[in-house]
């Protein structure tokens, strides 16, 4: 054994120091997964993959942006190649690395990381030379090969952030349509549900675009651009930061081809906490669940209400916990309880988390640490807890500053910034606050001309700053949960992160916050959790206040926020809900179900499944004004076509049998959830 073991090892060295020049060899072949194959033509500094016989990428090179010029993989006329086995978080692989040079332009290596037991690759392309200053780098650029489906081929878009009410999309791919998409996309055919992912796997120095476009001879094209900027995703108004050094790496970029696209994006997340590991502390707890004040209370928070909110959880919700735990999170407006601002006195605050101790659940606070809510009052304005002033805070952007949402952004990497978030969190946990929920964290990530910090170059390097320095001073305190924030950056720094912005009460509510989980429900893969905002019930109908819970319950998490400081009708809407034990047993895992059907566009799936411990729950929404039938086709939620299921209504209680194709009708803006045995 010992022998062989070393013949392989000496083997696979012999063959990592073997060099291929551009005019002695034509191709050479790469092999990934079970039947993946990479075929790269070191003529032209192309490459095809392919899976066995069928075709799946075509004509892909590598661009870099380098003095105003744009460089490709194609223009370099010597090309060498080595291979070496490498040991890294994704398994035992390969590192094939294409050395392209020519006289007078920067070295340009693309390197490809393969797995015998993984059907994807990964691709990263890095620039050698003196003095090298890049803000733009495409790893892929080629040819997607249409599988040929009957349905047209659907392009995902997947925001950057959950700003400004944004919404994922489903672009269906016709002549001259481009799709243009933060991070990742998928181009998939929904009823086969075959489908392509491309995307970076991480994100502490590069934003990421992933741009699909079909011409006008229907053919499709794909890059990848890492440096990539838009003000309608990215929020940026000026270029992508450069990055410079004698070495500059792009992001690593994933490529896959799935029979389920959905395995795909799964398969995609889990990679990316596999890439960037969380920091935040382990989360070794039960699924959050608990209220959020800013869904009805808003700027009407005192001491007193926010007690009698805890009263209520405590004599009316008794039942609605995880792991015998729930949050009470004060939002914004909880500095009315304050006497001195910020730095001042805090014992209001103690008061409020010692009495929700005292009925045995866990206080959270409300912060936006970059930001500055008061830029209009001008920037000679002391920060507190510093010797700064906010002006020489404020991220510069151009001419100008950064200002979205009525915030303006303030510089992650500056002393005042970072002295300003340590005063503040050190009074959290002076008053044993278990929980924060930090907000406008996208302020953070944002283009600068400049940092204070010289090193930081590019926004995500921003961002990364501020997040570490943040996390640094929580000290592993609370729980940390992020609501407006970068997409997929945010995964190695929080424990749960909000899946859309802000959503109410409505049955619109209820489909914008579906929307993401339909089209960004693989995120519960990046982080612990993944949530649906403030659940609110008010005053709306019956079935609006069901389809609401169930939008947080498929979602994996629930956070409430009515206002239990007072009566009406949310009161027993609340206690017929929130302590159904059945329901709320689905969340034990944390986390979300998985959408039946794309191809929704900016609307939501209408059914979610998911299997737990056995059991199969289906839940189906009707967002419509009007009733509906839906038809329960077992080959699309992974049922036996030919068996009959024992199903229980989780909302009605009434147990009834399932068979395949059978409809079942829901009144306008309603929905229900099935409990489906899957075991005779």
């Amino acid at each position: 054994m010992i022998f062989k073991f070393l013949f392989k090892q000496q083997a696979l060295l012999i063959l990592g120091m073997l060099f291929f020049s551009g005019r002695s060899a034509s191709a050479i072949m790469i092999s990934y997964g079970k039947t993946g194959k990479i075929d790269y033509n070191i003529k032209t500094g192309t490459f095809n993959v392919s899976d066995g016989a069928k075709k799946l990428f075509l004509n892909v090179f590598s661009q870099a942006e380098y003095q105003k010029t744009l460089l490709s993989s194609k223009t370099y006329d010597k090309i060498n190649y080595t291979q070496t086995s490498i040991k890294n978080r994704f398994g035992n692989g390969i590192r094939h690395t294409f050395w392209l040079r020519k006289s007078g332009l920067p070295t340009m290596q693309q390197i490809f990381y393969t797995y015998a037991d993984k059907n994807y690759f990964i691709i990263e392309i890095s620039l050698q030379g003196v003095d090298l200053s890049i803000n733009h780098i495409v790893p892929l650029s080629g040819n997607l090969i249409d599988q040929g489906n009957l349905d047209a081929p659907t392009s995902l878009f997947v925001p950057f952030d959950n700003d400004t009410f944004i919404s994922y999309n489903t672009v269906p791919l016709t002549a001259n349509v481009q799709n243009s998409s933060a991070e990742v996309t998928s181009l998939y055919h929904d009823q086969s549900r075959k489908g392509f992912v491309i995307g970076s796997i991480d994100h502490t120095r590069w934003k990421t675009g992933v741009i699909t476009t079909m011409d006008g001879d229907k053919k499709i094209s794909v890059q990848a651009i890492c440096g990539y900027t838009e003000e309608g995703i990215t929020r940026d108004k000026i270029p992508h930061g450069y990055l410079s050094g004698v070495s500059v790496s792009s992001a690593k970029v994933f490529f896959g081809a799935f029979d389920d696209w959905r395995l795909g994006m799964e398969t995609y997340a889990k990679l990316n906490r596999v890439s960037e590991p969380p920091i935040v502390f382990k989360w070794d707890k039960a699924t959050p669940v608990g209220w959020n004040s800013w869904g009805a209370m808003q700027e009407k928070i005192t001491l007193e209400k926010v007690n009698q909110v805890a009263d209520f959880f405590t004599d009316s919700l008794k039942s609605f916990r995880s792991g015998d735990v729930a949050y009470i999170d004060l939002d914004s407006y909880w500095d009315n309880l304050l006497k001195g601002g910020l730095t001042g006195d805090y014992s209001k605050l103690k008061a409020f988390a010692d009495h929700a101790k005292s009925k045995g659940l866990k206080p959270g606070i409300y912060w936006a640490p970059f930001v500055d809510w008061g830029f209009a009052g001008g920037g000679n304005r002391k920060a507190e807890g510093t010797d700064y002033t906010f002006g020489e805070m404020w991220t510069k952007v151009g001419s100008g500053y950064h200002d979205i949402d009525g915030a303006r952004a303030l510089d992650p990497t500056h002393p005042g910034t970072q002295q300003r978030i340590a005063a503040v969190i050190n009074k959290f946990k002076e008053c044993g606050f278990e929980m924060i929920k930090i907000d406008f964290l996208g302020h953070a990530a944002i283009e600068s001309d400049h940092f204070y910090n010289p090193k930081i170059t590019t926004g995500m390097q921003a961002y990364k700053t501020g997040m570490e320095f943040l996390l640094k001073q929580l000290d592993g305190k609370m729980l940390v949960y992020a609501a407006i924030s970068p997409s997929m950056a945010s995964g190695r720094y929080v424990h749960v992160r909000r899946i859309a912005c802000d959503a109410f009460k409505s049955i619109k509510d209820t489909e914008y916050t579906l929307n993401s989980v339909s089209n960004g429900w693989w995120q519960t893969y990046l982080y612990d959790y993944i949530d649906a905002d403030h659940v609110v019930f008010s005053d709306q109908s019956d079935g609006e206040n069901t389809a609401r819970f169930l939008s947080a319950i498929v979602t994996g998490t629930c956070i409430t926020g009515d206002d239990f400081s007072r009566q009406g009708k949310w009161i027993g809407t609340a206690r017929r809900l929130l302590n159904n034990t059945e329901i709320l047993k689905i969340l034990e895992d944390g986390k979300a179900f998985v959408p039946v059907e794309g191809n929704r566009g900016k609307s939501a799936s209408q059914l979610f499944v998911k299997e737990l411990n056995g059991v199969k729950y289906l839940a189906v929404f009707n967002y419509s004004e009007g009733a509906n039938d839906f038809n329960i086709d077992f080959s699309r939620i992974g049922l036996k076509l030919d068996q009959v299921y024992g199903t229980e209504n989780l909302i009605s209680r009434k147990k009834e049998s399932l068979k395949n194709n059978q409809i079942i009708k829901l009144a306008a803006k309603d929905a229900t959830i099935f409990k489906i045995t899957l075991k005779p």
